[in-house]
């Protein structure tokens, strides 16, 4: 391949955009490139493309479709057109589909009259990106996983030349996108950023920081092994005791260390032909559900433990629902070193996402099998089972955790709470896309106050209508690296960042990021001096939808 050159020729290399990430924001950012007729390489660090959209999140997180354009609009057009042949049906037809009346979150789970589908399954998902792969010749090099050595990342005069692979393998553009999860990529280069939760006071924000709420939903149980015995200990599942006034003087206040809990999505059925049973764990831990069967004890015997939006042929999207759920709190965060997920080695995230995938696949068995469940909950918990047909070289699980937040950058511009809830514009900067989602966040970790179980962190509060995201949110700061983009750690607080951490808004920025790549190559500029009016009039020409 010819080497690609930068307007006087005193830069070359390889590629004209190198990606690093699997997520759904890496390939949509390829296929701009490709389309604007530029060169590009996805560095993946794992074998599977398509992020949590091919690891379970079939139940699509906008709340108003009409803000998805461009490249993601047509990822559920695509979408729809699969799913109107007959052949795309193995359990019930799409007639019958339609006629549950099943709403997706952005409309009608089939939307014919503007010929869109919200719902998906996730083996579904991955043929189209994969054929999309095909059809456009993208070039990726798969189990790729950055380097996290300080010589990872070649810098010279605030420019990335080249990223290396823990394989060896070097990897030369003339613009980079860290289209990761987690930020490995900013971070090694070592462009600024933050992790958890700022105060109020940082931002002017009233739902920043720590969040601790009346409740009482743990109904009075108690926390202790031994129950009402404070010097037995903590049963699992809770991380700390405090005082009222510590819980006070806390509430609002930042945590770098804490992260909302994670979780996985899965795909679970009903129908006998295509499930395959829950089965208890290697590893598994009675102990670890204690608070669950407390939780059953002290009353809360009929709540759904976890969520069961219906995808097409009789499956589910999944996720966690109630106090005590599939959310595996404080899981991702170690008590003892004061680290969380993020800041772990590779090969202890990697036993961090299997302490999840244990308790998971135990929580599912405690609900469908254990003796001190009531015989209602596990009779209804065991008709349900794994989707037999998904992630069938996976062992039918989902082959990425949810990673719901990490690293975020601190930016050419940040977004907080106000530019989400009561948007004022961004002065001569553009606008990249829209969100449209709740400021969502799930809990950080459980606390005793007193005697009583509290959930802390929780943010759930909507947004009125669709917002613009600033395009120097996705950029660094001027006296930084002029040739990074950053669409999925980017540039925002805690609670703005709840609103914006989407798959559809991932693709929205990830289309953004390369047209704006794309732009500094032929305008000979940094990444921060590219021309506003003319990355605006590229991405409303390429049905990027940027105001409502």
């Amino acid at each position: 391949m010819a080497r690609k050159r930068l307007c006087s020729g005193s830069v070359s290399a390889t590629y004209d955009v190198v990606i690093y990430g699997s997520t759904s924001a890496a390939l949509v950012a390829a296929i701009q490139t490709t389309r604007m007729n530029k060169t590009v390489a996805i560095v993946s660090p794992t074998n599977h493309i398509g992020g949590m959209l091919v690891s379970g999140l079939g139940w699509t997180d906008s709340k108003n479709g009409n803000a998805i354009g461009g490249i993601a609009r047509e990822f559920f057009v695509r979408v729809y057109n699969y799913y109107e042949s007959s052949s795309a049906w193995t359990h019930g037809t799409r007639a019958q589909y339609i006629g549950q009346n099943i709403a997706a979150q952005p409309g009608p789970a089939i939307d014919e009259s503007n010929q869109v589908q919200w719902t998906f399954e996730a083996h579904v998902a991955e043929q189209i990106l994969e054929d999309w792969v095909e059809e456009l010749n993208i070039t990726i090099f798969r189990n790729e996983t950055l380097d996290a050595s300080a010589d990872s990342v070649i810098l010279k005069n605030n420019r990335i030349e080249s990223i290396k692979t823990l394989s060896g393998h070097v990897y030369d553009g003339l613009m980079f996108i860290d289209a990761s999860y987690e930020g490995d990529f900013m971070a090694a280069a070592g462009v600024p950023y933050t992790i958890g939760r700022e105060s109020e006071a940082d931002f002017g924000e009233s739902l920043a920081g720590v969040q601790i709420a009346p409740d009482s939903s743990y109904q009075g149980m108690s926390p202790y092994i031994t129950e009402g015995d404070s010097a037995s200990g903590l049963i699992q599942g809770i991380d700390r005791v405090l005082t009222a006034t510590e819980a006070q003087q806390l509430n609002g206040t930042a945590d770098n260390l804490r992260l909302q809990a994670f979780n996985y999505r899965i795909s679970l059925t009903q129908q006998s032909d295509n499930l395959v049973p829950f089965s208890q764990p290697e590893g598994y831990d009675e102990d670890a559900y204690e608070i669950l069967f407390r939780y059953i004890e002290a009353g809360d015997a009929t709540v759904p433990f976890f969520t069961s939006q219906f995808m097409p042929n009789e499956k589910t999207d999944s996720n966690s629902n109630g106090k005590v759920s599939t959310d595996f709190l404080g899981g991702n965060y170690d008590t003892v070193k004061k680290t969380n997920y993020i800041e772990e080695s590779l090969a202890q995230r990697q036993t961090i996402a299997n302490n999840y995938k244990t308790y998971t696949q135990g929580f599912f068995w405690t609900l469908a099998n254990h003796p001190r469940v009531p015989a209602t909950i596990r009779n209804a918990t065991g008709a349900w089972g794994y989707a037999k047909d998904e992630w069938t070289s996976n062992g039918n699980w989902p082959y990425e955790i949810y990673i719901r937040e990490a690293r975020r950058m601190q930016g050419n511009y940040t977004m907080t709470q106000s530019d989400v809830q009561t948007p004022k514009g961004f002065g001569t900067d553009s606008i990249i896309g829209l969100g449209s989602y709740t400021m969502d966040v799930h809990e950080a970790e459980r606390i005793v106050i007193g005697s009583e179980i509290q959930n802390e962190g929780l943010v759930h509060t909507p947004v009125p209508n669709p917002f613009p995201i600033a395009f120097g949110s996705i950029i660094p700061s001027s006296d930084s690296i002029t040739n990074f983009l950053n669409p999925v750690t980017m540039s925002g607080t805690h609670v703005a960042f709840a609103a914006i951490r989407l798959e559809p808004t991932y693709m929205i920025m990830g289309q953004s990021a390369a047209t704006a790549a794309v732009l500094a190559i032929e305008q000979c500029v940094n990444i921060q001096d590219v021309d506003r009016q003319s990355l605006s009039d590229r991405l409303e020409a390429d049905k990027q939808v940027l105001s409502l």
